[in-house]
């Protein structure tokens, strides 16, 4: 007997059919002799339909009461989820966060989770009840719901599973598993058969959609054995597990890629201590995020350009904080750009490995890519180039690592 965490999202019980699908699912995972819990998010597009209402009803609300109304729609499928299974002869029953309770901080919207209280869960689970439980949310030391922001009933998930000591944790998604790049844009693309902890949330941080970032960083954290895989099919998915468990490591295992990127190049700032934490400082005070940076000092040595990246979304409120404070700056100008994307190579296999920054550079070159912008890590590399080549340069950065699929 294994005790299993299953995780639904809002296209997995988007309708009552859907629901029935998942339910039969669950009983399957029950037949086999498993302890099962299940966490759902809420059916595809309840939760925007929520914040909607409340943005209709007072576009600058009490995010306490925000939480209140946009966790509900959780309340619903698990309810549903828990009649399905009964009607199949499976006992369940629904569980809401704060009746668990699962603790969490005072982040109204993207709040963390501090504890779960797993012994009535277990008990319940020993007795051959299947748990079903609302993800996205958790009650906060004063009482109040808080939930934990997008993507977060994958995170919820894993928490449950480490809570649980759970075998696994199946996190069911409308894709079949981790694929080496984009299938709608590669068509050669790999499913892979394991991926680790490290490359997934590199993946996940970098663009791609398959895992909420928080949830790989937790199952890292508290080792939790998670696989991704399709609720629509029956194909085996890819597991996200400890390096160890792979015997023997591709020097890249994926390529990634974001637009939800945007380039600011400040001209000719003076080049003097503390002008890096001048121009970046009221950007995190503002909580903009700046991501790639590069700095290229004049040959006389007195100024400098600095070009840097933040999320589309935050370019005109950063180009505004610069440009309030260029008499302070001292710089010359400034040029923002959204017509950017960031395109990765992840591998752990980086490690041991010299010329994966020259081949991925080749590759861009031969095929007339242009690189503005380039960023490193132990097991990434990421350049920045312009938006038009996107597809061009994922597809040839796949083929250049030898990650196409035979035939």
């Amino acid at each position: 007997m294994a005790r299993i965490v299953q995780k639904f999202g809002g296209t997995s019980v988007g309708s009552i059919e859907r629901i029935r699908h998942v339910a039969g699912r669950v009983k399957a995972e029950v037949d086999r002799g498993n302890e099962v819990a299940v966490v759902v998010s809420a059916m595809a597009g309840e939760t925007d339909r929520l914040v909607g209402l409340c943005q209709s009803m007072a576009p600058f609300h009490d995010a306490r009461e925000f939480d209140s109304i946009v966790s509900t729609g959780e309340q619903v499928s698990t309810g549903l989820l828990a009649m399905a299974l009964q009607d199949m002869g499976v006992p369940a029953r629904s569980w809401l966060g704060w009746q668990i309770p699962v603790e969490t901080d005072e982040v109204h919207g993207r709040a963390r989770i501090v504890a779960i209280a797993p012994d009535e869960l277990r008990r319940r689970l020993a007795d051959g009840e299947v748990a079903v439980v609302a993800g996205f949310q958790g009650l906060t030391p004063r009482n109040r719901i808080a939930t934990l922001g997008r993507g977060g009933s994958d995170t919820s998930a894993v928490a449950l599973a480490a809570a649980l000591a759970a075998d696994r944790c199946d996190i069911y998604t409308d894709v079949d598993g981790v694929y080496t790049a984009d299938p709608r844009i590669v068509r050669a693309a790999r499913k892979l058969a394991k991926v680790t902890y490290e490359e997934m949330l590199e993946m996940a941080s970098l663009g791609a959609k398959v895992l909420q970032t928080r949830s790989v960083e937790l199952a890292m954290k508290q080792r939790v054995r998670v696989q991704v895989l399709s609720s629509f099919s029956g194909a085996p998915g890819t597991y996200v597990v400890d390096e160890d468990e792979i015997v023997e490591q591709e020097i890249v295992s994926g390529i990634a890629y974001s637009r939800d990127e945007a380039k600011i190049t400040v001209l000719e700032v003076p080049d003097r201590p503390g002008i890096a934490a001048a121009v970046f400082g009221p950007l995190a005070d503002h909580e903009i995020n700046v991501d790639m940076i590069v700095q290229n000092v004049s040959e006389d040595g007195r100024a400098t350009d600095m070009t840097f990246t933040v999320t589309r979304g935050d370019l005109d409120r950063a180009v505004g904080l610069l440009e309030d404070r260029r008499s302070a700056l001292g710089f010359r100008a400034l040029v923002p750009d959204a017509d950017v994307v960031k395109v990765s190579v992840i591998g752990v296999g980086m490690r041991s490995h010299a010329g994966v920054a020259k081949r991925m550079f080749s590759a861009l070159s031969e095929n007339g890519i242009n690189i503005q912008v380039i960023s490193t890590s132990e097991i990434k590399i990421s350049v920045l180039v312009a938006e038009k080549y996107l597809e061009l340069a994922v597809r040839a950065l796949h083929t250049a690592y030898g990650l196409d699929a035979d035939g």
